[in-house]
C-alpha cells in the first residue's frame, strides 16, 4: 500500500466513528412563529411642524417689550420627524394599533408594511393616558396577529418583541415576563404594565410583546434606561386593556372612564393604627364626592378600600389605577374596612366629571395650559372654561393664551364646561379658532 494512502486511513480509523448531523429542522427555534407574526408588524414614521423661537426672546426686557404692545413672540416653524412602530390587529378594516407618543402632534403618519408598501395612516383616536392609539390604513391583503388572554400570563413566562428599534426593521428580541401589574412609575397617568427583560429599544415603542405561540399580549411601550439603551427593563400594555381601549375609541370616538367620586390617600403607620388596621394596605377615602356613584352605593369618609373585584388595592393610586382603567357603566365590587368590620358593596361607575384638565389631552396647539371649569359666580356671569396657568415658552403661550383667560367659544361653538370644549375640538382637528374674553376686552385667537 502506498505511504500516503496508509497514512489516510490510520487517521479515519484513529478519528473514531463519524458522528450523525443533526438535520436542521430537529434545532430549538422561534423561526416559524416569528415568520407567522412578524408581517402583522409595521413601521411607523411620523412627521409634524413645532413651533421655534428665539431664545434672545425669553430675555426679560424683550419680553417686557412684547408684552406692552400686545403683540405675538416671533417664532418659526421646524419640521419635527419620529419614529415607531405598531400592529395589525383587524386586517379587514386596516386597523393598527400603536402608542399614543408615536403619532402625538403627527401631520403625516406613513405606515409599512413587511413586504414595502407604505400607505398615509388615519388617526382613529388615541387615549394619551395610557398610551395608546388606534390607526386605519387603506390597505388590502393584511397580515394580523392572533390576540392572546394577557391576564393568563405568569412571571417566568418567555415572550419575544417584535418591532423596528432604531429604524432596523422587523427586530427580535427575547425574554421572559419578569413582574406583572407594574404602576405608580410616573410613566403614565393610568399603568398596569407587564414588565420584560426583552430588550426594547427606541423605535420599538408600539411593537407588539407575544407568548411563544404568537399570540400578541403585550404592546410595548416604555423602558427605564439611566443611560440611554435598553438595561433590560422594559413595559408593555396587556392585549386585554389595550383592546378594550381601542374597542372604546371605536364606539365613541374617546375613551369612556370609570369615576368613583371619592378623595383618597395613603395609609401610614399612624392612620392604619388609628382605624384598626394591622397593615397599611389600602386606599383611605377622605371625603365623597356629593351625588358620586360613591355617595349612591354608601361610601363614607373614613372607609379604607381594600380591593375591587377581588383585585388587591395596597395604595392609593392602586385604587387610582384600577378605577380608571374600568369602563363607564361598570360595576365594580368595593371590599372595604368600616368601624372593624369587613364590608363589602357594588358602585356603578359613571363618566367621570371633569374640573381640570391639561390642554394637551384637548388639542396639541394647547399644551402648556391647564383648563378648568368655571363655578357659578365665579366669574361674574360669564360662562365658558378658563385658562387657570399658563407654562412659560410653551406652545399654549406662543400663541398668546394667558392664565385668566376665559375661553367662550371654539370654532364657533359656544362652550360653557369642559365636555363642550372636547366636543368642540373633536369636530375640527387641524384648526382651532377660540374667542377669548381678557380683563374688559374680547378676541379671536387662532391656532394652526
Amino acid at each position: 500500500m502506498p505511504l500516503a494512502a496508509f497514512i489516510l486511513t490510520a487517521l479515519i480509523f484513529a478519528a473514531g466513528p463519524a458522528r450523525a448531523v443533526a438535520p436542521l429542522a430537529e434545532m430549538p427555534t422561534l423561526a416559524p412563529m416569528i415568520a407567522e407574526v412578524s408581517p402583522a408588524v409595521v413601521n411607523i414614521a411620523v412627521s409634524g411642524t413645532e413651533n421655534v423661537r428665539n431664545p434672545l426672546f425669553d430675555d426679560p426686557f424683550f419680553k417686557r417689550f412684547f408684552e406692552r404692545r400686545g403683540r405675538e413672540f416671533p417664532q418659526r416653524k421646524r419640521r419635527v420627524r419620529g419614529q415607531g412602530s405598531g400592529v395589525v390587529i383587524d386586517a379587514a378594516e386596516g386597523h393598527v394599533i400603536t402608542n399614543h407618543h408615536v403619532v402625538e402632534d403627527a401631520d403625516e403618519i406613513i405606515v409599512t408594511l413587511g413586504d414595502g408598501r407604505e400607505f398615509e395612516a388615519e388617526l382613529v383616536g388615541s387615549d394619551p393616558e395610557v398610551d395608546i392609539a388606534l390607526l386605519q390604513i387603506p390597505a388590502e391583503d393584511l397580515s394580523t396577529v392572533t390576540v392572546g388572554d394577557s391576564s393568563r400570563l405568569r412571571v417566568g413566562d418567555f415572550v419575544v418583541a417584535i418591532g423596528n428599534p432604531f429604524g432596523l426593521n422587523q427586530t427580535v428580541t427575547s425574554g421572559i415576563v419578569s413582574g406583572l401589574g407594574r404602576n405608580d412609575l410616573g410613566i403614565e397617568s393610568y399603568e398596569d404594565f407587564i414588565q420584560t427583560d426583552a430588550a426594547i429599544n427606541r423605535g420599538n415603542s408600539g411593537g407588539a410583546l407575544v407568548n411563544l405561540r404568537g399570540e400578541l399580549i403585550g404592546i410595548n411601550t416604555a423602558i427605564l434606561a439611566p443611560g440611554g439603551g435598553s438595561v433590560g427593563i422594559g413595559f408593555a400594555i396587556p392585549s386585554n386593556l389595550a383592546l378594550s381601549l381601542t374597542g372604546q375609541i371605536l364606539e365613541h370616538g374617546k375613551v369612556r372612564r370609570g369615576r368613583l367620586g371619592v378623595y383618597i390617600q395613603d395609609l401610614d403607620a399612624r392612620l392604619a393604627e388609628a382605624f384598626g388596621l394591622d397593615n397599611r394596605s389600602g386606599a383611605l377615602i377622605s371625603r365623597v364626592e356629593p351625588d358620586s356613584p360613591a355617595e349612591e352605593a354608601g361610601l363614607q369618609s373614613g372607609d379604607v378600600v381594600l380591593s375591587v373585584d377581588h383585585r388587591k388595592v395596597d395604595s392609593a393610586s392602586d385604587l387610582r389605577n384600577i378605577i380608571g382603567l374600568m369602563r363607564v357603566g361598570q360595576e365594580a365590587r368595593i371590599n372595604f374596612w368600616r368601624k372593624g368590620r369587613m364590608m363589602n358593596v357594588d358602585v356603578l361607575l359613571r363618566e367621570r366629571r371633569m374640573q381640570q384638565v391639561a390642554g394637551a389631552d384637548l388639542h396639541h396647539r394647547l399644551r402648556g395650559a391647564t383648563l378648568k371649569e368655571l363655578k357659578p359666580g365665579e366669574d361674574g356671569d360669564d360662562e365658558g372654561v378658563q385658562v387657570a396657568e399658563v407654562e412659560e415658552g410653551s406652545p399654549a403661550a406662543d400663541a398668546g393664551l394667558r392664565g385668566g383667560d376665559i375661553i367662550v367659544s371654539v370654532n364657533r361653538l359656544a362652550v360653557a364646561s369642559l365636555q363642550q370644549m372636547r366636543e368642540a375640538v373633536g369636530l375640527e382637528r387641524g384648526r382651532l379658532l377660540l374667542l377669548i374674553k381678557r380683563d374688559e376686552s374680547a378676541f379671536f385667537l387662532a391656532l394652526r
